[in-house]
């Protein structure tokens, strides 16, 4: 598979404090990713470097062989995040529409603000405003809002970790469902997460992040079939990456 992503060295300080520490990895084309590892290691950081928001202080990131914040000016990357940002006075095709209206580009067939709200499921809800949305609903809002830009590349902070654990699972498998039906617009997600089952039930692969300054401790494979289905989460095989993951970040 193409490499889409390649980050090498990569070392963030913020003046003395070090935030991360040689960070090392690719990232193919159509790959979903997981970044876990303990509160306040760099994930989000890390992830800010990967979307050209913020430079490294050392190491590079290329996206496609061009620097990551080429690709952020050329709309090639979408952003969640944990709190979905909506704005009040707008509703929810209203804000779908925002980023068209901020970047003054007419919608196609692939990012329409109605199409993208029936991939997330809210068609019948594009009159409502956030406020009589729930948590999880809002979020896909938010998830739509993103896809406007027709992303290459998905990269999500966080996105389901206010939500309870019922509403969680439902929106990974919803998450799953849009990467599979979007896949000619999002090949690729990078995904934050302190939850280690939602890691794998999610993704190919999980990279593990030690504590402050964040080394890669391991990046494990996840060979489980697609689609993912719940109940796969009583097979031995998704217990025993859990615990994989759950033994790395004990012996950090």
């Amino acid at each position: 598979m193409n490499k889409i992503i390649r980050v090498w060295g990569l070392s963030k300080y913020y003046g003395k404090l070090q935030v991360l520490d040689n960070i090392i990895f690719d990232v193919s084309e159509g790959e979903f990713i997981s970044i876990i590892g303990p509160s306040g290691c760099g994930k989000t950081t890390l992830l800010k470097i990967l979307g050209g928001l913020i430079n490294a202080t050392k190491g590079e990131t290329t996206i496609r062989d061009n620097p990551a914040g080429l690709a952020l000016k050329r709309r090639d990357i979408g952003f969640v995040f944990q709190n979905p940002n909506l704005l009040p006075w707008r509703n929810t095709i209203k804000n779908v529409e925002l980023p068209l209206e901020i970047i003054n580009k007419k919608d196609s067939s692939l990012n329409n603000p109605k199409k993208l709200l029936k991939i997330v499921g809210l068609d019948k809800f594009e009159k409502a405003y956030p406020k009589e949305l729930s948590g999880g609903m809002q979020q896909r809002v938010a998830i739509a809002r993103a896809l406007t830009f027709e992303p290459l590349i998905l990269l999500m902070d966080e996105p389901f970790g206010a939500l309870d654990e019922i509403t969680r699972n439902k929106m990974n498998l919803e998450l799953l469902r849009i990467w599979k039906e979007e896949k000619t617009t999002i090949s690729t997600v990078i995904f934050v997460t302190h939850s280690i089952p939602e890691a794998v039930f999610l993704s190919d692969r999980v990279i593990v992040l030690s504590k402050r300054p964040a080394k890669i401790e391991k990046i494990v494979n996840i060979d489980l079939p697609r689609p993912r289905k719940t109940d796969m989460k009583h097979s031995k095989k998704y217990v025993g990456y859990i615990e994989c993951i759950r033994k790395i970040l004990k012996e950090d």
